[in-house]
């Protein structure tokens, strides 16, 4: 069933791969837990099929960091990327994105939370497996306020502009 306004985010652990050595974090893969990280915070959360793909790359990300200061006017505490990758391959796709301080690229390698969420989208017919369906949300103190998820192959409702009318 998929999450919806309202709803509180479930339990789940996401990986972050931390570049330095800082805050009680090692460098590498760190693992955390959502309910830790969402505590008192206004987030906004995009999920997508997978990193280095051509609308995740070309669009997705580089519209979150070029309105990353309008959504920190707004409020916004933290943006999160969520794929269903491991942790060294979102932490090489926002260094190749760079994404440094401004979107935290958080791997979701075995679909956890995108199961959670009930956002998950089966590509193995297309050789990708399992991933997210594409899709942005705003949380606050862990509960969701808003939920937009794309139509298939579409890029509309998910963008940092639509997030940003939204905030």
């Amino acid at each position: 069933m998929t999450i919806k306004i309202g709803d509180k985010l479930p339990e789940a652990t996401l990986h972050e791969y931390i570049e330095v050595e800082g805050n009680g974090c090692s460098i590498g893969p760190n693992a955390f837990k959502v309910s830790d990280l969402v505590r008192g915070k206004k987030i906004v959360v995009f999920g997508l099929p997978g990193a280095y793909t051509p609308t995740c790359s070309a669009q997705h990300v580089p519209g979150y960091l070029k309105h990353f200061d309008a959504l920190k006017a707004k409020g916004v505490d933290e943006i999160w990327c969520v794929s269903v990758n491991d942790a060294f391959v979102m932490g090489a796709w926002g260094r190749d994105q760079k994404c440094g301080g401004k979107v935290r690229m958080m791997a979701d390698g075995s679909a956890e939370f995108t199961k959670a969420v009930g956002l998950e989208l089966d590509l193995t017919a297309r050789g990708l497996g399992l991933r997210s369906q594409r899709y942005a949300m705003l949380v606050e103190d862990g509960v969701v306020k808003s939920l937009d998820v794309e139509a298939p192959g579409k890029f509309e409702v998910s963008s940092a502009e639509a997030m940003l009318a939204r905030v």
